[in-house]
């Protein structure tokens, strides 16, 4: 018998619809986590009812904090089981400076709303760029001059700076697309060499091909950072968990066989 099956029932314990209903996770993603090595229930009745004491309850309190801070389950998992305060404080370290990415970002978005606002009340014009200050492909520039160098993103930034304003908006669109369509690839379950995902990753490489021609290896590389940063993958796994590592995937075998 499971050690956590019928165990010490003495504890005061509510069962998994009372932490859905005290916490507003729902009962499927409880299981999730159980399931995962997240989090795992004080015990478990006979009817495969799972409860969960004041121990479990603290840990849920902790992963649902990293979870509103935008930490991936990866993170959490490896914060929530390191087993000294060094390790804790250095993923921590590394969160935050994502998080202080994203807060310099937001508040690059609040003052092209404010802009917006006050271009509209006074009739003014605003340029394609003011229009899109702080918006998804301008967050990723410091991992992108790290890995490939300020020569190759200026060149890029300078592409991005020469479109005209129906070519930019054309780019945030089909970025969407993609998005939306590498989602709709993982629920159906097609795999990296179906024709469908393939075409996914040609349109993908032409998107990124407007403002910089990757080789097969540069390539290869800017997928598997989409899987690495979970910034990056959040962006790719909206629609669909997975849709970044199917990317990725993808990729590898669209390089081999469009770009080697």
């Amino acid at each position: 018998m499971d050690t956590n099956t019928i165990a010490n029932t003495e504890e005061e314990t509510v069962d998994i619809a009372q932490v859905a209903r005290l916490t507003g996770v729902t009962s499927r993603t409880l299981r999730h986590y159980d399931d995962i090595g997240l989090l795992t229930p004080a015990w478990t009745g006979h009817d495969g009812r799972r409860h969960y004491g004041r121990t479990e309850l603290l840990h849920l309190q902790h992963i649902l904090v990293l979870r509103e801070l935008g930490a991936s389950l990866d993170t959490i998992n490896r914060i929530v089981s390191a087993q000294d305060s060094a390790t804790v404080t250095a993923l921590l370290r590394d969160h935050l400076a994502g998080l202080t990415a994203e807060r310099d970002r937001y508040a690059r978005l609040v003052a092209t709303v404010t802009r917006t606002i006050d271009s509209l009340e006074k009739g003014t014009t605003m340029s394609t760029d003011q229009m899109f200050e702080g918006f998804a492909h301008q967050r990723y520039e410091p991992e992108a001059r790290e890995r490939w160098g300020d020569t190759a993103v200026d060149r890029a930034n300078a592409s991005w700076q020469g479109l005209s304003e129906d070519d930019k908006r054309r780019q945030f669109e089909a970025d969407r697309e993609i998005v939306e369509a590498l989602g709709a690839a993982i629920r159906v379950g097609l795999t990296p060499d179906s024709p469908e995902v393939q075409e996914v990753v040609a349109r993908h490489h032409a998107w990124v091909s407007v403002i910089w021609t990757p080789d097969a290896d540069a390539y290869v590389g800017l997928t598997q950072m989409y899987v690495d940063d979970e910034r990056f993958r959040a962006h790719y796994d909206e629609i669909a968990p997975g849709a970044a590592a199917l990317l990725r995937d993808a990729a590898f075998i669209y390089s081999a066989e469009h770009l080697a």
